[in-house]
């Protein structure tokens, strides 16, 4: 599947060839769905927090006598019906995260890509550098493209001081390593600018790889059976000699 790699004035340099098993794969909402939850879940704080009857300032002692008053029994002050009273089974700090297999994850982020590209919202870039630190010079430049919000997703290699010293002030313009891409900032934003350095990082980081224990099991069933073939050869022969 091949690209256009352009520069940050939008011409063109050459054609660059993508992974279709990362760029070109079917759109899967249940899928980024799930994992939009996994991220919002682990985001949250959990700090939500209630008094109990034991931590509800007051007494224990029984508010007024048992009986005369013509009110209901009461033993305290403290009950949820009373006012200023503890909360019944209200919140608690608690961990809201939950996992997610890696496999759906990887599916959900080439699903995300996928459907960024079909719309034509992802520009590959050769470099995100630029020459001055000057914001105004940085937006006269983003000006040949289209778009409402922009993520520029950079290699692992440390960014253009420049480009981030201009970027910073620039609404709905964001940076990111390709090591920390994930779902909700591809969807969230418009365009999606990716460097020619983190293309193949991203392939390498989202495609079906053997792992070096499966690869182990599956040479070692290869000799077995490899083994059986030659016993079972000698086996052969042997009857064929004395029959």
């Amino acid at each position: 599947m091949k690209k256009q790699l352009v520069n940050l004035e939008n011409k063109k340099i050459k054609d660059l060839e993508i992974s279709s098993g990362v760029f070109e794969i079917k759109l899967l909402p249940d899928i980024i769905h799930q994992y939009i939850r996994y991220q919002n879940a682990k985001s949250r704080q959990g700090t939500h927090k209630t008094k109990s009857r034991s931590e509800v300032k007051g007494r224990s002692k029984k508010p007024f006598s048992q009986k005369g008053t013509g009110n209901a029994r009461q033993g305290s002050s403290k009950p949820p019906h009373f006012r200023g009273g503890a909360t019944s089974m209200g919140p608690v700090p608690r961990d809201h995260s939950f996992s997610l297999n890696k496999k759906e994850k990887k599916l959900a982020l080439k699903s995300a890509l996928s459907s960024k590209l079909n719309e034509n919202n992802i520009v590959f870039l050769d470099k995100v550098e630029v020459k001055t630190h000057k914001t105004k010079d940085l937006v006269s430049i983003l000006n040949n493209f289209d778009f409402n919000s922009a993520l520029f997703v950079y290699g692992d290699d440390k960014i253009d001081d420049n480009f981030k010293k201009a970027s910073s002030n620039i609404p709905h313009v964001s940076l990111l390593s390709c090591s920390g891409i994930n779902v909700k900032d591809l969807i969230s934003n418009h365009k999606i600018f990716i460097d020619e350095k983190s293309i193949d990082q991203i392939t390498k980081r989202l495609s079906w790889k053997l792992t070096s224990q499966y690869q182990m099991k599956k040479h070692l069933v290869l000799s077995i059976s490899q083994c059986w073939q030659k016993n079972l050869q000698i086996w052969i022969n042997l009857i064929n000699i004395h029959s």
